[in-house]
């Protein structure tokens, strides 16, 4: 039966459709449980639709049986496959899932003419930098590519852009618990402090096998904290070793829980997993098993006892537990205290967090809030983002000051930025490639044209964002930039929440005072009506 899809999942897919009008490759960031299959079995539709041959890749075999799955329960079309014998050479399905192991294969991959697909989707795209991956990509090298990830992160800090050109639509974490599409995070930080300073780092993250060993005097302790802090919760806990993951098991289970452990060279590995679906078990340890292609709606808490530095990683930890289920009104996170002095570890904050500044605030407040309550992490996020504004609008004061009294007709980008309180905008980092160049010489012309100085712009994807911005204000009539650096300067505060009307009348009545502030108006108090009303684009 067709699947409808949610208002952000349809804009998903239309987004797509847009970009690959304009570039070859892009990239679709959807949080775990926000149904990623679902839409890029949506977008498979419309292309088979129009007569094109997909590929579906991924890097294990559970991703894959997913993806066909989905497919077929979304869409009713049925997918053949590519992966070990099996060949989807002769066969008139127009949609293949396929391993990236076996299409890799030099034998394998010469096989398929180079046009052979008109559109391929790259399943957990964060691992899209993998050599297997560039081998199949440049092989087919007219093919239309989509990556779909919850993660678009990697810890090794090479840039995904190298393998794809845009970013489609991202649907954020915190979106999805406002719009109430997944389960509301709360933290509970345990004045637990566990050393792992001295554990080393291998190709961007802490060696498993370092982390075992720092961990295993702190086993009998975290016990004690799970079976007071979860009783009642159903549980999954990600540790660093096989060996580590059935010690923890074995110690909870002397604490009276209903532990169970989990790995891939488990015999009975689909039996536990659904003994603990079906609430056999109340607790589940695994050494790093469950973070892709495993779901289990009811679980409604998580333990990371696996500290890495990768926020995609912690993110597909986390993930586990943010799935709906009912009964359930939020998943429990538990964060210990970890003791790391050379590096830098992923923690709940990074999870919602939209700047490493805010990051930093959250976990400073949580740290010092620990043994407490439990923290909505929504609550938490916006508190500090607060204050994180509040900081740096302070710090940059005189900046803005410098910037106002320079002689230019046009406006700064940072006053303009810090009036309409565009904190994405003053906070931007290039992520692509092209957004990474310097503006065009038509971006450069629009923003002068629109009143903005370009040569305080450093590259074309913030020009690109300030002249949607600019766009859009224009349709909303709110204040241009000319008038909200004339009338700053004059004294009046956050011009850019006004309306172009607002700031017209004003400045008429400044022009007809020979430039001067009209009797009774005071520019720091001062507010137009309704400014409070207007929203700000």
């Amino acid at each position: 039966m067709p699947i409808t899809l949610r208002p952000y999942q349809q804009e998903a897919r239309e987004a797509v459709h847009r970009e690959w009008e304009a570039r070859r490759s892009t990239l679709l960031v959807i949080p775990t449980g926000g149904g990623k299959t679902i839409i890029f079995s949506a977008i498979i539709e419309d292309c088979v639709r129009k007569g094109q041959r997909v590929l579906v890749l991924a890097h294990r075999s559970e991703l894959l049986d997913q993806a066909a799955d989905k497919l077929h329960k979304s869409t009713g079309l049925q997918c053949a496959v590519e992966k070990a014998e099996q060949s989807c050479i002769g066969s008139w399905f127009r949609v293949v899932v396929g391993s990236v192991q076996t299409l890799q294969r030099e034998k394998r991959l010469n096989q398929f003419d180079p046009d052979f697909f008109d559109v391929i989707i790259i399943d957990e795209a964060h691992h899209a930098l993998a050599d297997g991956y560039r081998v199949i990509l440049d092989h087919f090298t007219r093919a239309k590519i989509l990556g779909v990830t919850a993660t678009p992160d990697r810890g090794d800090m090479k840039d995904l852009g190298a393998v794809f050109e845009s970013l489609a639509y991202e649907y954020t974490l915190p979106r999805a618990v406002n719009e109430g599409y997944l389960a509301p995070i709360k933290a509970v930080t345990i004045p637990l402090k566990l050393d792992i300073s001295q554990v080393g780092v291998q190709q961007g993250d802490y060696k498993p096998g370092e982390l075992g060993t720092a961990l295993d005097p702190y086993l009998e302790q975290i016990a004690e904290v799970i079976a007071r802090e979860c009783a009642d919760r159903k549980t999954v806990i990600f540790l660093p070793l096989i060996a580590t993951a059935q010690k923890m098991r074995d110690i909870l289970n002397r604490h009276a829980m209903r532990a169970a452990e989990v790995n891939g060279q488990s015999a009975d590995r689909a039996e536990v997993l659904a003994d603990f679906d079906n609430d056999k078990y109340n607790v589940l340890c695994n050494a790093m098993l469950l973070t892709e292609g495993w779901d289990c709606p009811s679980v409604d808490c998580i333990v990371v006892l696996r500290p890495t530095k990768q926020r995609g990683l912690y993110c597909q930890m986390v993930g586990r537990g943010t799935r709906l289920h009912p009964g359930k009104d939020h998943l429990l996170l538990l964060d210990f205290l970890w003791h790391t002095e050379r590096h830098q570890l992923c923690r709940p904050a990074h999870l919602i967090a939209k700047t490493d500044d805010v990051a930093r605030k959250m976990v400073e407040t949580m740290e010092g809030a620990a043994g407490s309550a439990a923290v909505d992490l929504m609550a938490a996020e916006s508190k500090a983002t607060q204050d994180v504004v509040a900081d740096r609008e302070a710090s940059l004061a005189k900046q803005l000051h410098e910037m106002r009294t320079r002689k230019r007709k046009l406006v700064d980008p940072l006053q303009f930025e810090m009036s309409i309180k565009a904190e994405d905008l003053s906070s931007y980092i290039p992520t692509f490639g092209w957004e990474s160049e310097p503006p065009t010489d038509k971006q450069r012309e629009r923003l002068e044209k629109l009143g903005l100085f370009p040569d305080e712009i450093d590259s074309a994807g913030k020009a690109a964002k300030l002249l949607e911005r600019l766009d859009a204000r224009i349709q909303s009539g709110l204040s241009t930039p000319k008038q909200i650096r004339f009338l700053e300067g004059k004294g009046f505060q956050h011009v850019g929440t006004w309306s172009f009307e607002a700031a017209r009348k004003m400045i008429d009545r400044i022009a007809a005072n020979m430039w001067r502030i009209p009797f009774g108006v005071v520019p720091a108090a001062y507010k137009p009506e309704a400014v409070q009303e207007r929203m700000i684009v």
